[in-house]
C-alpha cells in the first residue's frame, strides 16, 4: 500500500465510527473496489449532507449516526433540488460544479447499494423508495473542452527539455542576489531537475513519483513499476517506461542521493528531501514537489505550469508519435475517452502538418 493510501486509509477507519451503521456497511462493501483515497472523499460527502439534513430539520438526529433509513427514504425531490442550491449558493464554501457533480454521484451511489444491493433479514431491500435515482448528473468536462482549457498551458516541443535545463543550471543567476535561496538551490537543483525530467519523459502522476522506491527503478531497462492509480491489487505495480533524456538526470541524482541528503539505510524513497533543522533526509511529499514546480515556473516565464500540466505536456508530445492506445496505456487511463483530450490538444500540429505537405506539393 503507497504512503498516501496508508494515510488515506489510516483516516477513513478514524471517520468510519461517526456514519451511520448502513453507511459503514456500504463503505466496507466498496473496500475492495476502492481506494481508501476514494471511499474518505464519500464520507466527507456524506458528512456534508447528513449534516444539512439536520440543520434543515429532515432529521430529528443529533449526531451523524442518528440518521435514519426512513429519513432518507421519505426525502422528496424538492429536498434534494434544495440541497443542490445550497451546495452551489452557500455564502462559507461555494463549491464548483465538478464539486456539486461528485457529491451527487457519492449520493447516488449509496443510494443504489441501500435500494438494490443491501438486504434486511428479511430479504427486503434496506431502501424502499430511491430519491436519488431520479436525479441525473451530467458529465460536465469533455476532452475538447479540457484541451481548449490546456492550450497555451503546458510545455511544447523544445520548450520540455528547456524546462528542464532552466531547473538544472538557469535558476543559479534568476535568484543570484539570494544567498539563502541560491543555497537551497545549489543543494537541489539535481534532485529537482530529475523529478521535472522524470514526469516529461514519461507522464507519471505526482502521486506516482512521491510513492517511488529505489527498488522502482530500472536504469538499463528505462523503467519504472508503478503503484497506478485505480489498481486495487496492492501488491502489484504497473512497469512504465521513460524517455532516454530522463537517464542521464536519474544516474546524476542517485550518485548524490545518499550523500547529499544523508539518507538513513532504511530510507527506500527515490526522491528525497532533507529540511531544514534535520539530520537526515526523508520521502518528498506531494505538496513539495508541487510547489517546487510552481517556483520554477513561475521564474520560467510560465506561471500557469504545475506539476500536473507537466504531465499534459510529456502526453501531447507522446500522442504526436503513437495512437492513442499507447497513449493509454502509458498514462495509466481507465479508459480512451480521457486520452481523447490529446487528440484535440493536437489539432493545431495536425492542421500544420496538413499545409506542410500542401507546400511540398
Amino acid at each position: 500500500m503507497t504512503i498516501q493510501k496508508i494515510h488515506d486509509r489510516r483516516k477513513l477507519d478514524e471517520k468510519l465510527p461517526s456514519m451511520p451503521w448502513y453507511i459503514e456497511q456500504f463503505i466496507n462493501y466498496k473496500l475492495p473496489d476502492l481506494s481508501p483515497s476514494t471511499l474518505l472523499e464519500y464520507i466527507r460527502d456524506y458528512e456534508s449532507f447528513l449534516g444539512w439534513m439536520m440543520a434543515e430539520g429532515l432529521s430529528a438526529a443529533s449526531a451523524y449516526t442518528e440518521v435514519q433509513l426512513i429519513e432518507l427514504e421519505t426525502l422528496r425531490m424538492e429536498d434534494v433540488t434544495s440541497y443542490r442550491l445550497y451546495l452551489t449558493t452557500r455564502a462559507e464554501s461555494t463549491n464548483t460544479r465538478v464539486t456539486v457533480s461528485r457529491k451527487l454521484s457519492s449520493l447516488r451511489s449509496l443510494f443504489h447499494y441501500l435500494s438494490q444491493i443491501a438486504e434486511d433479514e428479511d430479504f427486503y431491500p434496506l431502501l424502499k423508495r430511491n430519491i436519488m435515482a431520479k436525479i441525473e448528473v451530467k458529465r460536465l468536462h469533455k476532452p475538447k473542452d479540457t484541451a481548449a482549457k490546456l492550450k497555451g498551458k503546458i510545455l511544447e516541443e523544445e520548450e520540455l527539455e528547456e524546462f528542464v535545463g532552466y531547473i538544472l543550471e538557469g535558476h543559479r543567476e534568476t535568484i543570484a542576489g539570494n544567498k539563502q535561496a541560491l543555497y537551497s538551490y545549489e543543494l537541489n537543483r539535481e534532485r529537482d531537475a530529475c523529478i521535472a525530467s522524470l514526469i516529461l519523459n514519461s507522464g507519471l502522476r505526482v502521486s506516482e513519483v512521491v510513492n517511488l522506491n529505489l527498488n522502482d527503478l530500472d536504469l538499463n531497462q528505462k523503467m519504472l513499476y508503478v503503484s497506478r492509480k485505480g489498481n486495487n491489487d496492492e501488491t502489484f505495480k504497473t512497469p512504465v517506461y521513460f524517455r532516454e533524456q530522463a537517464r542521464d538526470e536519474l544516474q546524476t541524482y542517485l550518485q548524490l542521493r545518499e550523500s547529499r541528503y544523508r539518507t538513513p539505510r532504511g530510507e527506500q524513497a527515490l526522491f528525497v528531501a532533507k529540511p531544514n533543522g534535520h539530520a537526515s533526509g526523508n520521502r518528498m511529499t506531494k505538496r513539495a514537489i508541487q510547489a517546487m514546480i510552481i517556483k520554477y515556473a513561475k521564474y520560467f516565464g510560465k506561471p500557469y505550469l504545475t506539476v500536473h500540466k507537466l504531465r499534459h505536456s510529456f502526453a501531447t508530445d507522446y500522442y504526436l508519435q503513437n495512437d492513442i492506445y499507447k497513449t493509454k496505456e502509458q498514462l495509466g487511463h481507465a479508459s480512451t475517452e480521457t486520452t481523447e483530450i490529446y487528440a484535440h490538444l493536437t489539432d493545431k500540429t495536425m492542421s500544420e502538418a496538413i499545409e506542410k505537405r500542401k507546400d511540398l506539393d
